[in-house]
């Protein structure tokens, strides 16, 4: 039987959506609830939990530490989206096709929502009455803090803050990316390996595709910045120039850019090969999903 990612998605993205709308807080304070769950919800690839799913699916890993892992991921991508957009920062105004939250919200409250989203995937993956082993609880919450830390996200944000006006060298611009984007993909495939048991070289091979994706996913992204438009997008087109950051496409030039987007895919393909899993099929087709978004 063939595989389709579409099918596929669609039925793991529902129970996402169905979890996070759940989880998300809807009583009081108000503003506080509203500006969470506008943050989260009604837009999004929901790239990350896709990941998390799929490598739980190639472990064969516990399916209620996969959701929750899925659900903490974007919301520690949700409160960065928040957090980016202020104004002490890329000062953005549109996020997912609509006003970003500090616009909508007001800085403070979309201050506060970040600072309660981040709280909530933590709390998400410490789940009481649930019949997740305390070893695998402890371990998501490793994974994920290490990545959105200093050694992670926030980490790779202040570099990009540093960096503004710079030139870069490839060297310099990939561990960047490396922090500030693909610590957090790179992330939600080790998370869901983390859910099942796995050998040595499955794990090894699952961290390097990881790797590797968390890498295309922003050379697509510096790509799609001078290609693609405001509408299609969902965020600022040419903000990356407009605002003098280094990118790839800045440092390589389009072509040779996209070129390297092809080879990450490769890389990453390449590292599946490795682990001995039977069922890596969504890993592969949503790594050419996000390559592919250049096409």
């Amino acid at each position: 039987m063939s595989f389709d990612l579409k099918d596929w998605s669609a039925e793991r993205l529902a129970a996402v959506e169905h979890a996070l709308t759940a989880w998300l807080p809807s009583g009081p304070p108000a503003d506080l609830s509203e500006s969470m769950r506008y943050a989260v919800l009604d837009g999004g690839k929901r790239l990350r939990p896709l990941l998390v799913l799929a490598a739980a699916e190639a472990v064969e890993g516990h399916p209620q530490a996969a959701i929750r892992a899925a659900c903490a991921v974007e919301l520690i991508h949700a409160y960065s989206l928040v957090h980016d957009d202020m104004p002490c920062m890329d000062n953005d105004v549109l996020r997912r096709g609509k006003p970003t939250v500090h616009v909508r919200f007001g800085e403070a409250t979309a201050l506060l929502a970040g600072d309660a989203l981040q709280a909530l995937a933590f709390e998400l993956l410490a789940p009481q009455g649930e019949d997740i082993p305390a070893a695998t609880q402890a371990r998501l919450c490793g994974l994920l803090a290490r990545a959105a830390g200093h050694a992670g996200m926030a980490g790779g944000q202040a570099i990009d803050l540093a960096a503004v006006g710079r030139t870069l060298t490839e060297d310099e611009l990939r561990h960047m990316h490396r922090l500030k984007t693909g610590a957090l993909l790179q992330a939600s495939v080790r998370m869901g390996a983390a859910c099942g048991g796995t050998s040595a070289t499955a794990e090894a091979g699952l961290d390097a595709y990881g790797r590797a994706m968390g890498l295309a996913f922003q050379v697509v992204d510096d790509i799609l910045d001078v290609t693609a438009d405001s509408a299609t997008l969902g965020k600022t087109a040419g903000k990356d120039a407009a605002q003098d950051k280094p990118t790839y496409v800045s440092l390589l030039g389009l072509e040779r850019a996209r070129a390297h987007a092809r080879e990450l895919l490769a890389q990453a393909l390449g590292a599946l090969d490795t682990t001995g899993l039977r069922e890596t099929t969504a890993l592969r087709a949503l790594a050419h999903m996000v390559v592919d978004r250049d096409n």
